[in-house]
């Protein structure tokens, strides 16, 4: 096993279990929410671009005659069972928003970050983002409340490291493909459904000549080998007879994410 799977856990991941139940409960206060109350859309004002002046340091900045605009970035308020309702995910909306970007301006560098908060955490998932992210036009930041991870994985089972980009099954790392890891990840990220083969196609492909799209055959012989490779836990990656593929939770299995990455 190598040496940092053997020290402390960084407190920035997130154990994938742990988040997925920060989400339900979430979603279930949501519900509360709307059922106390009939808010319309119309009710929650969008914003303008706010300029904001890039920090050089501590304390007050000077205004340099040189000052232009660099970039901009949009927080978007969105939780991933929300996402899901409405037929998609989090990961597809962003990278789908990446690809435009880089589609109309191919000179510009994107990078995406998603926030991870406690369902306890007071305030909209927009708010939450901003402060989460570090906004400096926030002029309310409420009580952050930490996530309890759970203790850092022993070297029994599978630990699929989405940060790393790693795999080890009994602590030995697992020769994974770009592809195979790419499918995996996309799995994880999408544990609470079924994903089609289509949409694995067009999401894991999706900058390949249409012509050269390979046909659905190609997915199942990926998951065919990343079950191999996955061992005595190869179940946790299951078909869903007419549907396509799902990641199921397991005991052995431990999922590790950094609240921070990019896309």
């Amino acid at each position: 096993m190598s040496a940092h799977l053997s020290q402390p856990q960084n407190p920035g991941y997130v154990h994938v279990s742990v988040r997925n139940a920060a989400r339900r409960a979430e979603m279930a206060r949501r519900i509360r929410a709307a059922n106390a109350t009939d808010e319309s859309r119309e009710g929650h004002p969008r914003t303008a671009p706010v300029p904001v002046v890039a920090q050089n340091g501590g304390g007050p900045q000077m205004v340099q005659p040189d000052i232009v605009t660099r970039g901009f970035v949009v927080y978007v308020g969105l939780d991933e069972d929300a996402a899901s309702a409405a037929g998609t995910s989090l990961h597809k909306i962003a990278t789908e928003l990446r690809d435009y970007v880089e589609h109309i301006a191919s000179d510009s560098q994107v990078h995406i970050a998603m926030a991870l908060a406690s369902a306890a955490h007071e305030g909209s998932d927009l708010e939450v983002v901003r402060q989460a992210l570090g906004d400096p036009t926030v002029t309310h930041r409420g009580v952050e409340v930490p996530i309890n991870t759970p203790p850092a994985p022993t070297s029994s089972g599978v630990l699929i490291d989405l940060s790393r980009r790693e795999v080890r099954l009994d602590g030995e790392g697992l020769n994974l493909t770009f592809k195979e890891f790419e499918l995996l990840n996309y799995l994880v990220d999408n544990g609470s459904r079924t994903v089609g083969r289509e949409e694995l196609l067009n999401t894991l492909w999706r900058n390949v000549d249409p012509d050269q799209m390979p046909n659905e055959r190609t997915i199942d012989v990926h998951i065919r080998r990343l079950r191999s490779k996955l061992g005595r836990l190869a179940n946790t990656v299951r078909t869903v007879r007419g549907q396509g593929y799902r990641f199921y939770e397991h005991p052995e299995v431990t999922v590790w994410a950094a609240p921070e990455y990019s896309i």
